[in-house]
């Protein structure tokens, strides 16, 4: 029963269960550092619990289906990220921001976020502060898409490898915590970034959801984005002549709108090409033995 339950599992599913039962450990093993670390606790276990159902009951009706495709994995992801706010700090208090700056300084021999104040702009923060927060809706779009058109195959690859890149992105907060210049930098940033109409809004939302996470390094909008974007070429090519302008000016805009420094940009590239490269080998290991097992 139980082999026959585990070779159910999708490659995310098993990546969903081994990161949610990852951080129960964590906590577990921080508890006395974590304030609430019963709630955290709970959620994870919560939330194995509900995957765990799902890939039971996943064909029962086109609703469970939906849930267990997208609703669910998006859930997973949003929910874990919002808890990372209380694991981070708690375990790891110190930020890197320090050793970041010194980096971007000694690879251009200044401050990028401060020497972008010249070309600072109502129109360009708008567009710009927009493209950053297509980020939510990139990774979205395209399981829509592939689900609409059942492919469904192409769906569980995506799926793998998008949550994989998120996951990996939350284990490099956890490792090296930093602010963003955004915060660290902010005593030597003489211009506001101040936008027309969207800019302002967007970045209130963004505060209030997502608060301070330490989750400037790497650079999860990069990594995720660049993913989506692979993705996009090999299974939606329509998607990917329009994502590919949309993804330019987003990791522009990681920078330029002092979410990020150029390192963390940087970073996000190179966790885009291990999560592809890893998760790639994996899921052929695991379709290959899923096809000799039947």
């Amino acid at each position: 029963m139980i082999r026959k339950y585990i070779a159910a599992l999708r490659p995310a599913d098993s990546l969903n269960l081994a990161f949610l039962f990852f951080l129960g450990a964590l906590v577990s093993v921080f508890h006395r550092r974590i304030a609430a670390s019963g709630p955290l606790f709970g959620l994870y276990a919560l939330l194995m619990v509900l995957q765990v159902l799902l890939v039971r009951f996943r064909n029962e009706n086109g609703l469970l289906r939906w849930v267990y495709d997208l609703i669910f994995p998006t859930l997973s992801i949003v929910l874990i990220f919002d808890s990372l706010g209380r694991i981070v700090h708690s375990i790891n208090p110190h930020d890197i921001d320090p050793l970041l700056i010194r980096l971007d300084y000694a690879i251009f021999g200044f401050y990028p976020t401060v020497r972008l104040e010249r070309w600072i702009n109502p129109v360009l923060t708008d567009i710009l502060q927009a493209a950053y927060s297509s980020y939510y809706f990139l990774p979205i779009t395209l399981g829509v898409m592939l689900k609409v058109r059942k492919k469904d195959g192409e769906l569980g690859h995506s799926l793998f490898l998008i949550m994989l890149c998120f996951y990996l992105s939350y284990v490099g907060y956890i490792l090296m915590p930093a602010l963003g210049p955004r915060f660290a930098l902010a005593h030597l940033q003489h211009v506001d970034l101040k936008g027309f109409l969207l800019a302002g809004p967007i970045q209130e939302l963004l505060n209030r959801l997502e608060g301070i996470k330490r989750d400037a390094f790497p650079s999860g909008h990069t990594a995720v984005a660049l993913t989506v974007l692979y993705l996009t070429y090999l299974h939606e090519r329509g998607l990917f002549r329009i994502f590919l302008p949309c993804v330019a000016a987003l990791i522009f805009s990681t920078v330029y709108c002092r979410y990020h420094y150029v390192v963390d940009v940087l970073g996000g590239m190179a966790l885009a090409v291990i999560t592809i490269w890893a998760g790639e080998a994996y899921y052929g290991y695991r379709t290959k033995r899923v096809d000799t097992d039947r």
